[in-house]
C-alpha cells in the first residue's frame, strides 16, 4: 500500500508564494514519475507540472516561469514552488505518482493524494 500526503496549501494574496509538498510512503520499490494536478470548482482536473525521478520537468503553459517542480529522492518527496500567484491559480491541488511497489512485480500503479486547497485572494 502506498500513501501520498500533500501539505503546504493555504490562503495567499495575489503575487505571493506558496510551497507545496507531497510525501510518498509505504510499499515503494521505484518511483517513476510524480505530478501536480489541480481542480477548481466546476472544472476538470488539469495537469500543472510533472517530473520524472531523473528530474525532467514538464509544465502547463499557464504556470511556466512561475512554478517549479522538484524532488528529494532520498525523502520520496516532491515539491511545487509557486511564485507570482494569481487568483486563477485557486484550486485544490492533488499529488499523483506512478510507483512500482515491489521488485517481484513489473506493474506500475498510479496513486493520488487527498488534495490541498490553495486560495489566492486579496
Amino acid at each position: 500500500q502506498v500513501q501520498l500526503v500533500e501539505s503546504g496549501g493555504g490562503l495567499v494574496q495575489p503575487g505571493g508564494s506558496l510551497r507545496l509538498s507531497c510525501a510518498a510512503s509505504g510499499s515503494i520499490f521505484s518511483i517513476y514519475t510524480m505530478g501536480w494536478y489541480r481542480q477548481a470548482p466546476g472544472k476538470q482536473r488539469d495537469m500543472v507540472a510533472t517530473i520524472t525521478w531523473g528530474g525532467n520537468g514538464n509544465y502547463a503553459e499557464s504556470v511556466k516561469g512561475r512554478f517549479t517542480v522538484s524532488t528529494d529522492n532520498a525523502k520520496s518527496t516532491m515539491y511545487l514552488q509557486m511564485n507570482s500567484l494569481k487568483p486563477e491559480d485557486t484550486a485544490v491541488y492533488y499529488c499523483n505518482a506512478h510507483i512500482r511497489e515491489s521488485r517481484w512485480t513489473s506493474e506500475i500503479n498510479a496513486y493520488w493524494g487527498q488534495g490541498t486547497q490553495v486560495t489566492v485572494s486579496s
